[in-house]
């Protein structure tokens, strides 16, 4: 079913991060960082892939990005909904299904046989695209999914994601130079405010990821 409502933004992401919280997909560990698939090391992951298996997380968190696609890009801005390989692609599924538009998804990269596609179903050339995934850290797999979408012949503008991390500099300026907006629902700071507000983390331990979050850079893994 397609939302009707457009719930004011602070309060997407107060509850969005709420929800993350709940299902267990916040995770902090200073003594043996997570790897990100960019190589980066850091203290704080958020398993967004979780979502799936709560039918009712997922149901929410799904309304509220439908919603916000289209009140920042418009009720009719898209033809086609393409989720990313491979934690976009459910995403992609259930976003194509509440604003009943056709769905595809865009591999990594060229499977090596067949027909060698980067995107599975059916996208034709001047198709307006939105991609759809978990989240973002530094925006550097957007690009290569968008690429491979504009290759068709499509055009891609948008990407809406449920997290976004937030605290790398200049990610949004470098999806805008390649002309992509970002949508997403919560950031780590929205994250921080809600774990503050409830009990699932003691202050101590958000107190150094904080220190984390403003100074990525900074932070040294131990040795």
């Amino acid at each position: 079913m397609i939302p009707s409502s457009f719930p004011d933004k602070t309060e997407i992401a107060r509850v969005s991060a709420r929800i993350l919280l709940d299902i267990g997909a916040v995770n902090f560990n200073s003594e043996e960082p997570f790897t990100y698939a960019s190589g980066r090391r850091a203290p704080v992951y958020v398993d967004c892939r979780r979502i799936i298996s709560f039918p009712r997380a997922r149901s929410v968190l799904m309304d509220f990005l439908a919603a916000t696609i289209m009140r920042e890009a418009g009720t009719e801005a898209f033809d086609n909904i393409a989720g990313g390989e491979t934690a976009g692609i459910p995403f992609g599924a259930m976003i194509a299904e509440r604003l009943a538009l056709p769905m595809t998804y865009v591999r990594k990269k060229p499977k090596g046989y067949g027909k060698n596609a980067r995107i599975e179903g059916a996208m034709t050339e001047g198709q307006r695209v939105c991609l759809v995934e978990d989240m973002t850290t530094d925006g550097g797999s957007k690009i290569s999914f968008v690429d491979a979408i504009r290759e068709t012949g499509a055009t891609c503008n948008y990407t809406a994601v449920v997290f976004f991390y937030g605290i790398h500099e200049g990610v949004e300026y470098r999806l805008a130079d390649h002309g992509i907006t970002l949508l997403s629902l919560c950031t780590w700071w929205d994250v921080i405010a809600a774990a503050r507000e409830g009990s699932t983390f003691d202050a101590a331990t958000l107190d150094a990821v904080e220190a984390y979050l403003r100074d990525p850079g900074g932070w040294t893994p131990p040795a």
